[in-house]
This record gives structure tokens, C-alpha cells and sequence, in this order.
């Protein structure tokens, strides 16, 4: 079976979104978010946010996020981070599967994300799909829909100045933060402005 076609520019725009996350660490949480109560710091975790595949082979995205326990019922719980409920890949990824899921078998969606360089299974490609059945905002670039989310993403990585990093609150915001107690499909931060061929952020 022949790969599926991928414009290079939708695929270039997809990888370098998640490459820019690569160890950024999310460290805020401003109250427990069961009974309200104050925290204090716990500890890092590293969490997989994305597997790619590029010019270098196949490598795993990692991100940080602080752990907290609060002060009043003893919950240990994570920082603001841009995953949804019980999953273990970032909530952009996930956007993709649910995003591709919505005009094609999953399988096929998951052929079309390693094409892209992004590496997801066909199971969880379908489980995702499936759980996650809200709609979520998309944009048509380079003949494709994509997700607010991984836009964002994308224009914030073209933005930032070289030597810097985005930062952990930016990544939130793209993502729609906070995705962590959200179902994919509410409402995300305001629509990135899309890239097109010809432009400066190609």
C-alpha cells in the first residue's frame, strides 16, 4: 500500500511545533483542583508528550510537569499541562488522531500521521477517536484540516526569537488550557492565523 501524499509544508509545520515542546517544564497550579486547598511542591515528572520521526530517526518529545500535594486533603496532583484526562500523549496529538479520525477510517488516519512524522498506533488512533467525540476547531492548510491546537503551536515556534523558548503558559493557551479538565472540542484560544505558501512564516 503507498504511503499517503502529505503537502511537506503541513508535515515541516506539524513536526516543528512538537520539537519546539521538547522539555519544557510546566510548573504552575494555582489551587488542588478537588477541594480547592492550597499546595506546596512535590516533585518533576517527565511525561511523553509526542513520538516523531524526522531527518534523525524516530525520537520521543518529552515535556515536565510539577507535582504538588495540597495542604488540605492530601491529593498529589500535577501542574496546569497540556494533557487531557487519562491519556498519555499531549493533547495536540490527540487533537490530530480525532481530527483525521473525523474523515477517515483510523487506520488510515494513522498512516497520514507518520507520514506527517507523527507516530501513533492504530488502536489508539481509533480508542481516541472514538472517546473523544466533541467537535474540535480545525483550519484548512495546504488542503488539509488541521487543529487550532498544533497551528498555535506552530506560530508560536516560527515566533520566538532564536536562543529562546516558548514558554510553559503559551503552550496552555495554545492548547486551550486548561485541556487537563476539559473534553477536546471546547473552547480553544483564539484561531491561530494560518500559515500559506508564500508567506513568511514558511
Amino acid at each position: 500500500m503507498k504511503p499517503p501524499r502529505i503537502p511537506p509544508m503541513a508535515a515541516a509545520i506539524i513536526l516543528n511545533a512538537f520539537t519546539s515542546l521538547d522539555d519544557i517544564a510546566f510548573t504552575e497550579l494555582a489551587a488542588c483542583p478537588d477541594c480547592g486547598g492550597a499546595v506546596t511542591g512535590h516533585d518533576m515528572k517527565e511525561k511523553q508528550f509526542a513520538v516523531i520521526a524526522d531527518e534523525k530517526g524516530t525520537r520521543i518529545i518529552h515535556v515536565k510537569v510539577k507535582r504538588f500535594r495540597c495542604r488540605e486533603c492530601g491529593r498529589l496532583c500535577y501542574a496546569d499541562e497540556p494533557f487531557y484526562p487519562d491519556t498519555r500523549i499531549g493533547s495536540p496529538v490527540i487533537d490530530l488522531c480525532v481530527t483525521l479520525s473525523a474523515t477517515m477510517p483510523a487506520g488510515r488516519a494513522a498512516r497520514v500521521l507518520e507520514a506527517m512524522g507523527v507516530i501513533v498506533d492504530r488502536t489508539s488512533c481509533l480508542l481516541y477517536a472514538k472517546k473523544h467525540t466533541t467537535e474540535i476547531q480545525t483550519a484548512d492548510v495546504f488542503g488539509m484540516r488541521l487543529p487550532f491546537s498544533v497551528l498555535t503551536l506552530a506560530n508560536l515556534a516560527a515566533a520566538v526569537p532564536e536562543g529562546e523558548r516558548i514558554t510553559g503558559a503559551d503552550v496552555l493557551a495554545a492548547c486551550g488550557f486548561p485541556s487537563g479538565r476539559r473534553p477536546p472540542g471546547a473552547v480553544h484560544a483564539p484561531g491561530p492565523q494560518v500559515p500559506h505558501e508564500g508567506s513568511d512564516s514558511d
